[in-house]
């Protein structure tokens, strides 16, 4: 089988043909690491790449399971690689610090073990930025990560890396975080699908109870591919006390009928668009009318889009809900600062949020969670009339990726490294699953992404209406990056 055919190959597809022995786990990975071998120099998305011989082994090892009709689970004999802010047993656990460049854990972090349950073969990891904070992919341990269709832009963040190796079939499908839009933005930017699932469908997390903001999830270059995964990495588990319990519908899943499961009747329901919150968020020209423009796709498919007021003043949100939370949720680098050797290491973000954590008293951090709470009840009177809810993944297309942040958009200043992607603060903090998809390429060929949200825990719905979006636009299989094939 023809290499081209594998590498450009949907996940689920893979799958399948691995499994009925049409191709072999060793053939498999020997192509995925002839292409990023070939690939990956010119984009800098996957690091710690493993020793090429042991994972060869692995792959042997997966095929004589595989002959003894005792295959791991779908993903069996699939390259993979985590994001590098996850731990996986025996290779470098950077999370892009300096201070953390030579961590080598002993254990394997709960989604790792479920990957390789799974069947994954870990070859590296995906890039990210320092402590996975912007959507940026730059760090002083392995550099920037470019952009999949032009390599002097970013690839977004915080999960670029993995937005980047998928884009570029480098990897069949790849896992990521979000906190401030990490596997939303990346998509956008890479012409992919990011999939930020409700807090607590996908376990993680060292602090249990009062940090809700950021989550695990999957990416793909289609939405079946981004289910099974999420699948995989999703479901209850005991020692993270707000992880929900398994999703039968996601359980369900399999490479065979994932598709048809995905498939629904969408007709009669109604998106409400939100854009750029009134004036609000300074974007880019084009950015607006370019997602307004793939938005038509929904109403093709017997859906109505309508534009809507924002469901709060955008400063308020700001300063009064997400300045304080986003900072609560970064105190965990105390020692790291307090530390003047490590502290000389951190980038100027680290330092920022932290030294934001110390302005909040305990009474501050409540009043945030209240508001925040105000304006999750807001949010959920929205779906009262409306299906879903729509926005862009970015205030900007992607920049050049030798910037740390762009300082202005539209006339107006950014005043913090995190300014710029505004755009999905309110996602977060409504605890809404969004998935990123494509909204295609303006005429300088830079892609552009649109959130698509969904009501709490309403994850499979949303995938349903991605897929029924993925159908009727094709963006990824007519516009594939000239790099993907080597």
């Amino acid at each position: 089988m023809a290499a081209n055919t594998i590498i450009g190959m949907p996940a689920w597809e893979l799958s399948q043909t691995i499994q009925a022995k049409k191709i072999s786990c060793r053939e498999v990975m020997g192509i995925f690491l002839d292409h990023i071998d070939k690939v990956n120099p010119r984009v800098n998305a996957i690091v710690a790449l493993q020793d090429r011989s042991d994972l060869l082994r692995q792959a042997g090892e997966k095929d004589k399971a595989l002959a003894s009709g005792k295959p791991d689970g779908w993903l069996h004999g699939m390259p993979q690689a985590t994001k590098d802010l996850e731990d996986n047993k025996g290779i470098p656990s950077t999370w892009g610090s300096l201070i953390l460049k030579d961590n080598i854990p002993r254990a394997d972090a709960l989604m790792t073990r479920r990957i390789k349950a799974a069947g994954g073969i870990l070859v590296g990891r995906t890039n990210t930025p320092e402590f996975g904070l912007g959507s940026h992919t730059y760090n002083e341990v392995y550099g920037a990560t470019r952009n999949p269709y032009n390599q002097a832009l970013s690839a977004g963040g915080s999960s670029g890396g993995a937005a980047c190796s998928v884009a570029l079939g480098m990897l069949p499908v790849a896992d990521g975080t979000d906190f401030m839009g990490s596997l939303r933005n990346p998509a956008g930017w890479c012409n992919v699908f990011g999939f930020r699932p409700t807090f607590g469908r996908v376990p993680g997390g060292v602090e249990l109870f009062m940090n809700t903001f950021s989550t695990k999830g999957a990416m793909g270059r289609t939405v079946p591919d981004v289910a099974l995964l999420l699948a995989t990495i999703a479901g209850y588990y005991p020692g993270i006390p707000l992880s929900l319990d398994n999703d039968p519908q996601l359980d369900a899943l399999t490479p065979q009928n994932v598709c048809d499961r995905l498939k629904a009747d969408h007709r009669g329901k109604k998106i409400g668009w939100i854009g750029d919150w009134k004036g609000y968020l300074p974007m880019e020209e084009g950015v607006i009318a370019q997602c307004e423009e793939a938005l038509r796709a929904f109403t093709r498919i017997g859906l109505t889009v309508e534009p809507l007021d924002p469901p709060m003043d955008g400063a308020e949100f700001w300063e009064e809900i997400w300045l304080p939370l986003r900072h609560f949720g970064m105190i965990n680098q105390k020692a790291n600062y307090e530390d003047p050797a490590k502290r000389k290491l951190l980038k100027p973000a680290v330092c920022y949020e932290y030294e934001g954590s110390e302005k909040y008293s305990a009474r501050d951090i409540y009043a945030a969670a209240m508001k925040r709470s105000d304006f999750y009840r807001t949010v959920l009177k929205l779906f009262d009339s409306y299906a879903y809810l729509a926005v862009p993944t970015a205030q900007l297309f992607a920049f050049d990726v030798t910037l740390d942040w762009p300082k202005e958009i539209a006339g107006k200043k950014m005043d913090t490294y995190h300014r710029w992607m505004e755009v999905v603060a309110a996602w977060t903090m409504a605890d809404c699953p969004t998935i990123g998809i494509p909204a295609g390429f303006d005429a300088q060929g830079r892609s552009m992404g649109i959130q698509l949200i969904g009501k709490p825990r309403c994850d499979f719905d949303l995938l349903q209406m991605a897929y029924a979006y993925e159908l009727a636009t094709d963006w990824v299989g007519k516009f594939p990056p000239k790099l993907l094939r080597g």
